[in-house]
């Protein structure tokens, strides 16, 4: 008899909740661009109004025959049988056990080439991939054959496809109703470069091949580092997308036409990223481009090669960046309000009452995360260890990152789906004690976020410190072994966490109540006076130029 294994595409990748995810931050590490040769890749998933989870899929010898349902996510009642591979491999998040990840972006594109019948969205396609793949290249590899024979349902979405050796860009859109398949363009970042994606098409003109590569059935470039769908300009031609010559088509001038709002709000995340870690001075001549100029320029570099090696702690902080420091600064105006939050309600795009269009930075580090991760592919160790998600639920700003090893057996019980609903607080949800904390400091943040600040880096700088033991511990277990001890430290980090971040909201609490300040240490509250927090330069001088006189202390007057 055959057996069927549902795919149920939003919980078993990693979501539980059924908003699109529809803005969202990757960075790339190359790895000799980092520190100690790990290749690194991150996703913010940001989206409003959904509690989100961590997910596992055991590994497993499937039979001939033997089908995965895959459910519509805009549509659970819709089904699609997909032929289930001979083998599958653990996958826990987005790393699967030989540390294959893949992370998302979506940038939309052509709404026109959205195949509303296609079996596959992005989740499915990841995940589906993750399960069947050992290294990135066969990971993308796998992504063009299940949308050749299955069909794409969605627009276009840039993919971050990442093992221990290679990092790999990759944008791919459908063809429209009624056309089965993909067009797509995967590019492998220079192993010394940093690259970054975040909701707009990246991939301008590339290096082509002469010809198809007849086993792979998709094009492949003589030195290997750029694959395409034999398609990609044909397809543009017939659509009316392109007729020039094919040496100077571009990929996203054909399918993701940049726009006002894709520079601003999705490039501007690239720039800033770029500029934390390349020349400020060359990084700061793009400025025009932000704001709509395209005269001088009229792209950002597709990568870069970073001035200095970095580490997955930089990278932790660049996936908190509100554009401090930069022109974009959203701590230093009068939109910051009195405590020089960087954080804005919504919605991004407003009007003043005369009617003038008016917008609101959109940064990497944003409210509406419902996941952070940061995951780091170690070459030199087995692959149950060497693979690390750095994992929370909410914004990255907000949260301390917690390690989660990709050779572990389950999840730690906070980053379950069933403890994170998005309808009932719990002590017992990661999503809710990480929210609760964060929703007390947006609207506070220069009185509240030191403390905040203090509890993330005593979390973070306590599990960097640990590596080095559980690495040593690790070199003298049997596979099943490290797998059980793997998932203990997961477990123990998490409950660590919690109870860390337990205690940081109670502090809060008592600390600001009635919006004063008593004094702390380590954690406590200490014997001493109250303070105010100071007001924000910017608001002060705000208020002074709007009301005139009206605040101003003025002496007696006899």
């Amino acid at each position: 008899m055959k057996k069927l294994a549902t795919l149920a595409i939003m919980a078993a990748c990693l979501l539980a909740g059924t908003q699109h995810a529809d803005s969202c931050t990757n960075l790339i590490v190359g790895k000799k661009a980092s520190v100690d040769g790990s290749v690194i890749c991150t996703y913010n998933c940001d989206s409003f109004g959904s509690a989100r989870s961590l997910s596992y899929s055991a590994p497993g010898k499937h039979e001939p025959g033997e089908k995965v349902i895959v459910r519509g996510r805009r549509d659970p009642s819709i089904v699609h049988y997909i032929a289930q591979a001979p083998y599958t491999y653990a996958v826990t998040g987005l790393m699967n056990e030989k540390q294959v990840s893949i992370m998302e972006t979506t940038w939309g594109g052509r709404k026109e080439l959205r195949n509303p019948d296609g079996a596959l969205d992005y989740f499915a396609l990841m995940h589906l991939a993750l399960q069947r793949s050992a290294s990135a290249r066969e990971a993308i590899a796998v992504m063009h054959a299940l949308v050749q024979e299955y069909g794409y349902s969605e627009t276009g979405e840039s993919f971050a496809v990442c093992d221990k050796e290679e990092a790999w860009i990759m944008e791919l859109i459908g063809k429209g109703p009624g056309r089965v398949g993909a067009v797509w363009v995967a590019r492998r970042v220079p192993d010394d470069h940093i690259c970054a994606y975040a909701n707009a098409s990246r991939i301008r003109q590339f290096p082509q091949a002469k010809k198809v590569d007849k086993k792979l059935g998709f094009c492949v470039t003589k030195d290997g580092d750029t694959m395409y769908s034999a398609d990609v300009i044909s397809f543009a031609r017939e659509m009316g997308y392109f007729d020039g010559a094919d040496a100077d088509f571009s990929f996203r001038e054909a399918y993701g036409p940049l726009d006002w709002g894709a520079i601003r709000y999705c490039e501007a995340r690239v720039w800033s990223f770029y500029r934390r870690h390349y020349s400020k001075e060359v990084m700061d001549s793009y400025l025009p481009f932000l704001n709509g100029d395209l005269r001088e320029h009229d792209e950002l570099p597709l990568w870069i090669k970073p001035d200095a090696p970095v580490s997955y702690r930089d990278i932790q902080r660049d996936m908190r960046d509100h554009y401090e420091g930069t022109a974009l600064d959203m701590t230093s105006d009068i939109s910051a309000g009195p405590w020089a939050s960087p954080y804005r309600n919504q919605p991004l795009n407003f009007q003043a009452p005369d009617g003038t269009p008016m917008f609101r930075e959109r940064p990497i580090g944003c409210q509406q995360s419902g996941l952070t991760m940061v995951c780091r592919m170690r070459s030199w160790l087995p692959d149950a260890l060497g693979g690390i998600t750095y994992f929370n639920l909410d914004d990255a700003t907000m949260v301390a990152y917690v390690p989660v090893y990709c050779g572990i057996n389950r999840i730690p019980e906070p980053f379950r789906r069933e403890n994170n609903s998005i309808t009932e607080f719990s002590f017992d949800s990661a999503f809710w004690m990480c929210n609760w904390v964060a929703n007390m400091v947006y609207p506070r943040w220069s009185a509240m976020y030191p403390d905040l600040l203090e509890a993330q880096v005593e979390l973070e700088d306590y599990f960097e410190a640990d590596q080095a033991a559980v690495e040593a511990h690790a070199a003298g277990l049997t596979v099943g072994e490290l797998s059980d001890y793997l998932t203990g430290k997961s477990i123990a980090y998490t409950n660590r966490m919690m109870q860390r971040w337990d205690k940081l909201a109670k502090l809060l609490i008592v600390k600001h109540n009635d919006q004063i300040m008593r004094p702390s240490k380590d954690g406590e509250i200490v014997p001493g006076r109250h303070t105010s927090p100071a007001y924000a330069p910017a608001f002060v001088d705000a208020v002074l130029q709007a009301t005139g006189e009206r605040y101003v202390r003025k002496e007696l007057v006899q």
